[in-house]
């Protein structure tokens, strides 16, 4: 039998450098029966990327199907999954995010009327901390689509801007994004700015806006080399019938109801335009089903086109909004703080039909996120969570969890929020917000963000700053455009932009732009941050900071309380005992919880409990074990032992010492029964420490030093001695 090879003979290597480290992309060896597929090596971080496209466009939809999925495998960082399965499951929040972003740029440049399904699978196989593999697959996917025979309008390339020193860094090295001021993901086309992602601490607008230039300029190598590598084995970009409606059929359509459409949509209350509609609807439907039965089920999509004609025309032709709202002008807003009685932080905002409430919980260090993906975070003890009910826009579903955009409005607000968090040294809890959408017409992401600046306000978190968020719009026809400030729902439908931006007074802490268009000219960008600077500021100034001003001195009575204590590392085994006994008995014992973070020569103790006094005996306690008793401090104590010559009281699990008889009480005690009984809890100071470490202690000094109690003057009990044989072998202290 002959031996057989394959082939490879399409097999090609691309080869460029991108913010200095080598960018390498493989095509033609694997993924045969792909549309289009590559293999992207970015230093170390390889992430294999596939796009499909269906060859027959879908029955009964009126949008283009896309999906992106950004699959993390856990062996790309060498780890084997925790779960019970030993495999991965659901996506992970980041994997989520990280598809979102993906999706937002490449969607703008698909054909509008292609109804094909399209999917994008990027595979993180390996991944190098100072090369992101977001990036790799961002570039991925744009090569992918490039070279495939589906139609798209690229290439985009996408970049991570940092802000190190002053100084703007091109995809910043792990080390240089732990001390970034921002991590701001920039797309682009050879033209445009196509998407924006931002986190930051605080920058100005002008620092913002520098970075995104810088990224769309870094943006513009990469995108060169698609094109070449387009031209070179790129594929005929196939044929797909089109869903856009006969333009004679939309101009009938026109002609008929754009008269009715347009009062149906002035107003500002959203429920009413919809009730208004619902009859033109039926009447439209009544009059051209029979004239075009063949293409009935495009007569919705010429209404939706009708609409869409209005509103650009009252924005473009005549300044006027649907609610009758000047360019610049927000809508009503209304704050409040409080709402709920027995949380410990809850905030109400609106802002027109937008209502959220937003609700904090606070909790002991242990209740963070572990989060388990090839993210370098492990942990994290600040998490937001949104949620957004069918009930919130007028609709009948029932709640099935969270989906990617509930998942990707929570980031955004968590992200907005990160920088004014106080550090777990100087606010030692973990703390939970969620964002309940009650009513939606506009933004909810960013009133998600409003509502969770009240909340942490009034749960007494110190922040270091009020954050408030708005977004800003875009009409544009030609070289024609107009932004406009808190777009509501029809505008941002009906529209070309949804650009988010929350911050504080200073600067900007998250950004987050979608778009219909295929991307923003640089005085697009700019006119977007100077007018939602302007907002913010009234927001904070006119609204929030009226209903709270700064964050409340105490917590609620319902919140946990929280006491810290540093001890030395290797005194962490003495507190927790063995098999964790001794802590276990501090809790039972003090009704509290106890975690134990170990960092470098320290061990970091956090008590947290509902009673603040039996946190601070817990703590007491803890700090005894770790710390050598001194003579002269007092100690709670528990009667364990009664001996004919005194009581020996613990003063923590595996300290005691000895109360001699003569130091019970102020007077003459004849029998150490008369004055305390095994389990009694007694006040005890140490008057001293003998050579061997075992203790003296009296109940008698306590009495008159703290109690103010006068001493009798017939004691005549001796003074206590350590004798070698008291009370026998048995009795003698045991050993620690």
């Amino acid at each position: 039998m002959a031996n057989s090879f394959m082939t490879f003979d399409k097999f090609r290597t691309f080869e460029t450098e991108f913010a200095g480290r080598p960018l390498i992309i493989e095509t033609g060896k694997t993924t045969q029966l792909a549309n289009g597929a590559c293999l992207v090596r970015y230093g170390e971080t390889v992430v294999h990327v596939a796009v499909t496209g269906a060859a027959k466009p879908r029955e009964g939809i009126d949008f283009f199907p896309l999906s992106v999925d950004f699959e993390e495998k856990l062996y790309s960082v060498g780890k084997i999954p925790g779960s019970f399965l030993k495999r991965e499951g659901r996506p992970s929040e980041k994997a989520i995010l990280t598809s979102r972003v993906i999706d937002r740029p490449i969607r703008p440049l698909f054909p509008k009327d292609m109804r094909n399904d399209v999917s994008v699978v990027c595979t993180v196989m390996s991944v190098d901390p100072d090369c992101e593999p977001q990036i790799a697959a961002m570039v991925g996917t744009s090569i992918a689509l490039s070279i495939s025979d589906i139609p798209w309008n690229g290439p985009i390339s996408a970049c991570s801007v940092g802000y190190v020193d002053g100084e703007f860094v091109i995809n910043p090295t792990a080390a240089q994004r732990e001390v970034s001021d921002m991590a701001t993901t920039v797309a682009s086309t050879d033209s445009r700015i196509a998407m924006i992602e931002a986190g930051a601490n605080c920058v100005s607008d002008e620092v913002m806006y520098n970075a995104i230039m810088a990224g769309h300029e870094a943006n513009q190598k990469i995108i060169e080399f698609i094109k070449g590598m387009q031209a070179e084995i790129g594929k005929e970009k196939f044929s797909y019938p089109s869903n856009e409606p006969d333009e004679e059929m939309f101009s009938a359509i026109k002609e008929f109801a754009e008269a009715d459409v347009k009062v149906a949509m002035d107003t500002d209350d959203k429920t009413v335009r919809d009730a208004r509609l619902l009859p033109i609807y039926e009447a439209v439907h009544a009059k051209f089903d029979e004239i075009y039965p063949d293409s009935a089920e495009k007569i919705d999509e010429c209404m939706y086109k009708v609409q869409k004609y209005i509103v650009r025309r009252w924005l473009l032709d005549d300044q006027k909004r649907v609610d009758g709202r000047g360019m610049n002008d927000i809508r009503p807003l209304a704050s409040e703080v409080g709402i709920l009685p027995r949380v410990h932080g809850s905030g109400l905002f609106t802002r027109g039909q937008t209502q959220v409430l937003t609700i904090a919980t606070l909790g002991p260090a242990s209740d963070g996120q572990i989060i388990d993906g090839i993210d370098e975070e492990e942990f994290k003890r600040y998490m937001h969570h949104y949620n957004f009910p069918s009930y919130s826009v007028g609709e009948t579903r029932p709640s099935r969890g969270p989906g990617r955009r509930e998942i990707g409005h929570g980031a955004l607000a968590e992200r907005a929020l990160v920088p004014v968090i106080p550090s777990v040294e100087e606010f030692p809890y973990s703390i939970r917000l969620v964002s309940e959408v009650l009513s939606s017409n506009g933004s909810t992401s960013q009133g998600s963000v409003c509502g969770s600046t009240l909340a942490l306000m009034d749960a007494g978190v110190p922040i270091k700053a009020p954050v408030a968020g708005i977004s800003c719009g875009l009409i544009t026809e030609g070289d024609r455009w107009m932004t406009m400030v808190d777009i509501q729902g029809v505008e941002d439908f009906f529209g070309d932009m949804d650009f988010k931006v929350a911050g504080t007074h200073e600067g900007i802490t998250a950004i987050q732009m979608d778009l219909k268009i295929s991307g923003l000219l640089p005085e697009m960008v700019k006119e977007a941050l100077e007018k939602t600077h302007v907002a913010r500021n009234y927001i904070l100034d006119e609204v929030m900071l009226k209903a709270i001003a700064e964050p409340r001195a105490e917590l609620s009575k319902y919140a946990p309380k929280m006491l810290t204590t540093t001890i030395p590392a290797d005194k962490i085994s003495e507190v927790i005992g063995k098999g964790g006994k001794v802590i276990k008995e501090i809790q039972a014992q003090c009704e509290v919880k106890i975690d134990i973070e170990e960092d470098g020569e320290n061990g970091q103790v956090f008590v947290s409990g509902v009673d603040l006094e039996n946190c601070k005996r817990a703590l007491a306690i803890v700090e005894t074990i770790a710390m050598d008793p001194e003579p002269g401090a007092i100690y709670l104590g528990k009667v364990v032992r009664i001996m004919d010559f005194g009581a020996f009281v613990e003063i923590a699990p595996g300290k005691e010492g000895l109360v001699h008889i003569s130091q019970l009480d102020v007077k003459r005690t004849e029998k150490v029964t008369d004055v305390v009984n095994v389990g009694d809890v007694i006040r005890v100071k140490v008057l001293e420490i003998d050579d061997k470490g075992r203790l003296n202690l009296s109940r008698r000094d306590v009495l008159i030093e703290v109690d103010g109690m006068t001493p009798e003057n017939d004691i005549s009990n001796d003074r206590p001695r350590r004798d070698s044989n008291r009370g026998g072998r048995d009795n003698r202290r045991p050993r620690r």
